[in-house]
């Protein structure tokens, strides 16, 4: 036996380098496709490999992308398209990952080919999670069709499915290949769920950009009726500052004890599934963000006229903050656990001392909490019915509230 010593401890560090690809294109199906066919590299194994996933109702506008997939020489696409239903049933039965497992392989798919799912957020999820756990990989291509999933999640690096009637319970973690943020793919949205997903965007103004927030609050109104210019800059600016938290040592895969673009999510996980998933989540994170700016300004001293600003923007953005399933608290207050187990460790909670100045909490008052809901309750009439607020450019230190 060799005399050399025996380490019996080993720690060694290392990082493993990623490139998250994001592409803001006009119209990926027509004339900007030459953009997503330069992501799909075959390498020198022939074309690349491709199985088009895309939500069943989504199948007349995407006849042209499945006509330039076909046709395009670098490209095998492996299949017909696979469609499924959208929204969140997507991912509230694992019947769905099965499915999808059951494509790839009867495709047979490897690590080197690509998996392009177009939809909104939920989808990606399921499509995401099914790609992340075959071959402990496959390059995952998304295309999301809602502002929601523009604004946040669809350039994020989780992937999951609700499980035991809990939001997001079993997932992974797997940086998508490429992003596509297309304009086009949002015109067949809803008003609902278009005007939803900018509760993201205010979401993560209030954390990283002060300045930013107050641009929303002051377009607010234009990005409600789809004025294309402004939706498209607040789209934008969102998806950056949720980039930049990914790839500037932000934390990615949630190693920490506190996962600060959740912020206002602890409340929103909760009512999704107590509503039966009715709220949309966008809707949800809005009432969200809305309590815990309330519950800032009451414990943590968020001026009030910022927490009325946030109010604000978020209803002349169409979002209405409150719901009958916020009560009785107590069922409410379940969420903090539940949002304390999905991470693990002690309790913490992102809160506002100040826009652009979050603190994480590992306690939180009930009864001050209790109030911010009431507090919430009892605003929203006057929410509803006061008129799009004037909002100054000196950082809300006059804010007009009166009716126009």
């Amino acid at each position: 036996m060799s005399d050399e010593s025996i380490n019996r401890s080993s720690d060694i560090s290392f990082s493993v380098p990623f490139v998250h690809r994001l592409r803001v294109t006009d119209d990926v199906c027509g004339t900007d496709f030459d953009v997503l066919r330069g992501v799909l590299d075959g390498g020198d194994t022939g074309p690349a490999r491709v199985l088009l996933v895309a939500e069943t109702a989504l199948a007349a506008s995407l006849d042209r992308l499945v006509a330039r997939l076909s046709a395009a020489e670098s490209i095998d696409l492996v299949s017909q398209p696979i469609w499924v239903e959208g929204g969140e049933d997507s991912k509230n039965s694992v019947e769905t990952i099965k499915f999808l497992l059951a494509r790839i392989n009867a495709a047979d798919l490897d690590r080197r080919s690509y998996v392009v799912v177009v939809g909104g957020g939920a989808l990606l999820d399921a499509v995401g999670f099914a790609a992340a756990i075959a071959h402990r990989g496959i390059r995952l291509v998304r295309l999301p069709t809602t502002t929601l999933a523009q604004a946040d999640s669809g350039v994020g690096v989780k992937n999951a499915i609700n499980f035991f009637e809990k939001k997001n319970w079993i997932g992974t973690f797997a940086v998508p290949w490429a992003v596509f943020n297309d304009t086009r793919l949002l015109e067949s949205l809803s008003d609902r769920d278009y005007q939803s997903g900018f509760s993201e965007a205010v979401k993560v103004s209030l954390l990283k950009d002060e300045s930013n927030f107050r641009w929303l609050c002051e377009h607010a109104e234009g990005i409600r009726r789809r004025q294309t210019d402004v939706a498209q800059r607040a789209i934008h600016r969102s998806c950056i500052l949720h980039l930049q938290h990914i790839t500037e040592g932000g934390d990615p895969f949630e190693m920490l004890e506190a996962r600060p673009l959740d912020f206002g999510h602890w409340s929103a996980h909760r009512l999704e599934p107590l509503t039966e998933f009715q709220v949309r989540h966008g809707e949800a994170v809005a009432i969200g963000v809305a309590i815990d700016c309330i519950y800032s300004s009451k414990v943590l001293g968020l001026p009030e006229r910022d927490m009325l600003a946030v109010c604000h923007c978020l209803t002349n953005l169409g979002l209405t903050l409150w719901h009958p399933q916020l009560l009785p608290f107590d069922r409410l207050l379940r969420g903090l656990e539940e949002f304390r187990q999905h991470l693990g460790g002690r309790l913490t909670i992102t809160m506002l001392r100040r826009v652009g100045d979050p603190i994480n909490v590992h306690e939180i008052d009930h009864g001050a909490m209790r109030e911010a809901i009431e507090t919430l309750r009892e605003l929203q009439p006057q929410l509803q019915s006061e008129a799009t607020p004037r909002i100054e450019t000196s950082a809300f230190d006059s804010i007009d509230y009166s009716n126009r």
